[in-house]
């Protein structure tokens, strides 16, 4: 058919420009960080000799934590506002996107495909460091370490984790390319953004629901327990079950991209702003 044929041609030119992006040096720096930490800790663990010092079940709450904090309040956020927010606004800046909309394509299907394009990216980028992270953390442990993912809960742990990262990524992205499509500056909706979903867990219970990272925290295998004196100020809310937050998610980031699409068709080009 030929709307697919034009989503495939675009995806195959932005997946080129995306992957070599010379602005994108520091998301792969993102993406890379928790990974090194990860290695760093193996290797450290791995030297000392007293078995009683360091437990797998400790590692496990680090991970869950660093996957919390880092990953999906600053890897997954700040990598996808980089790869989603430039695809409109930095064909503006470099004034090519009069080149897209003078090809005979509906607008709806350049939005399709450049969006496909930048989740593509951040799927390899983010859900691949998630997995990496993961099996590096806690590799000193050896044998118990492989019957921990053979037998135990590691697998069902590490698949929950890549189900969260894939998530955040459709979800931030959505929100982020329709900030690069209506904002001159997506970085000021991107600080509203950000602050809000850090706010998350102080606010009402009816507000919380209000977010993203809401519903992917409550996708996340293991809990994080809140130090003192935060764990006062956090309001504790029920977990969305994943029969309603995977599909809620998904919801919520295809009616940003319908709204997206349609709104593509008014959009007019200004080099000059």
């Amino acid at each position: 058919m030929l709307w697919m044929r034009q989503i495939a041609a675009v995806l195959r030119l932005e997946m080129k420009k995306t992957f070599l992006s010379k602005r994108g040096w520091w998301i792969y720096c993102l993406a890379a960080g928790p990974v090194v930490i990860t290695v760093l800790h193996s290797l450290v663990m791995g030297r000392v000799r007293n078995p009683n010092a360091h437990r797998l079940g400790d590692d496990s709450i680090i991970f869950a934590a660093l996957f919390q904090l880092f990953y999906l309040r600053a890897t997954i956020f700040f990598g996808c506002m980089g790869i989603f927010s430039n695809l409109f606004r930095g064909e503006i800046l470099e004034k090519t996107l009069h080149y897209y909309y003078l090809t005979p394509m509906r607008r709806e299907l350049l939005v399709a495909g450049k969006y496909l394009s930048g989740l593509s990216v951040a799927l390899v980028l983010f859900v691949g460091s998630t997995a990496a992270a993961f099996l590096t953390l806690p590799r000193h442990f050896g044998p118990a370490w492989t019957d921990f993912l053979s037998h135990g809960p590691g697998m069902h742990q590490l698949g929950s984790y890549m189900l969260v990262a894939a998530l955040g990524s459709i979800g931030y992205g959505a929100v982020f390319l329709l900030c690069g499509l209506f904002f001159r500056n997506p970085m000021i909706p991107a600080a509203v953004v950000f602050v809000w979903e850090n706010l998350n867990p102080f606010l009402p219970a009816l507000l919380k629901k209000i977010s993203v990272i809401f519903y992917l925290k409550s996708l996340c295998p293991v809990e994080v327990p809140v130090p003192p004196p935060f764990s006062v100020m956090v309001i504790d809310t029920d977990p969305t079950p994943a029969w309603l937050a995977i599909p809620g998610l998904l919801a919520v980031a295809g009616i940003i991209l319908a709204y997206s699409a349609i709104a593509a068709r008014q959009t007019e080009i200004n080099y000059g702003e």
